[in-house]
């Protein structure tokens, strides 16, 4: 593989903002935790968002104000950064071989020789450091349920090597904050916030299965699985499956917890925006797939919109 063919097949990218204006010797690490590439943290955000503000939303249910806190909404953000970053980092620690072999991520730091283990490790710590003290301003019952989604992150880059079904795997990982979410505010789980991590898990299964369907002839090629390998020409079908499931769990949970119309809007725009992605989705055109993938953190918008446009008139 040439240095040009790695350059124009790389999903790095370099003329973000973030990216130009950053000293050059920051910069591999900014890439190493994807911060040119926001979408992973507003898709892991999202699910926290989503739980916490669903969780204040009860009729006759206050914390001093109808909506949640800002100063959580500002510790989510931040701790969705930071552990997307650690989950990245982490995920190309134990991919750099493979990682060199897919002209997509060729060219990541780690792959490519621009950061060693050393330094992966270092910036890893310092990440998960930073995590922690965001948990840290929850409850206990918070700190330790956001706590123990670590083993989810840490197993996540193995499960492409044992099953077809990694992106399940990610849903178990990337929703997780629907239950810290909702503990966060009331200190406890019910069937809400689980509902909303099932349909979360559905979610990502579609949006990640889309995603997939980049890579799919360099994992086989390499021997790593995926749902867009298993699936294949029946992608869309399974599409309707998973976005289905997820909206059905959203709804259910919007259901028990009474809220009002604005919500049943919002799931209304959810599916039209599911539909048009299965409908219009190119499997065989990686950067098609790579659109519709990102179009999702307009679902996260979305449906955030309608929970907390119904909280306000509960």
């Amino acid at each position: 593989m040439t240095n040009n063919a790695r350059d124009d097949a790389s999903d790095i990218a370099n003329d973000h903002l973030i990216i130009r204006i950053s000293p050059a010797w920051i910069r591999p690490y900014l890439r190493l935790a994807r911060l040119d590439r926001p979408i992973g943290t507003w898709l892991l955000l999202f699910p926290c968002w989503w739980s916490m503000l669903l969780a204040t939303s009860a009729p006759g249910y206050q914390i001093g104000s109808p909506f949640a806190p800002l100063y959580f909404l500002i510790l989510f953000a931040i701790g969705a950064l930071a552990m997307r970053g650690a989950g990245c980092t982490i995920n190309d620690m134990a991919d750099r071989e493979y990682d060199k072999k897919v002209a997509r991520t060729a060219t990541r730091p780690l792959a490519s020789g621009e950061v060693s283990m050393k330094q992966a490790t270092v910036f890893l710590a310092l990440q998960l450091a930073i995590g922690l003290a965001v948990v840290s301003q929850f409850n206990n019952y918070t700190i330790i349920l956001a706590s123990s989604a670590i083993l989810l992150v840490i197993c996540y880059p193995f499960m492409k090597r044992i099953t077809y079904w990694p992106q399940a795997w990610l849903g178990l990982t990337f929703n997780w904050g629907a239950l810290v979410g909702w503990a966060a505010i009331r200190g406890d789980l019910s069937l809400p916030p689980f509902l909303i991590y099932i349909g979360g898990i559905a979610w990502t299964l579609g949006y990640d299965t889309i995603y997939a369907h980049q890579d799919k002839e360099d994992d086989a090629l390499v021997g790593v699985k995926s749902t867009a390998l298993k699936l294949g020409d029946k992608t869309k079908h399974w599409l309707f499956f998973f976005y289905g499931i997820c909206t059905l769990c959203f709804a259910a949970a919007g259901w028990i917890m009474g809220l009002q119309w604005p919500f049943w809007l919002g799931i209304a725009g959810m599916i039209f925006h599911f539909f048009w992605q299965i409908t219009t989705v190119r499997i065989d055109d990686p950067m098609d797939c790579l659109n519709k993938f990102k179009s999702n953190r307009n679902i996260g918008w979305i449906f955030l919109a309608g929970i907390y446009l119904a909280a306000t008139i509960k």
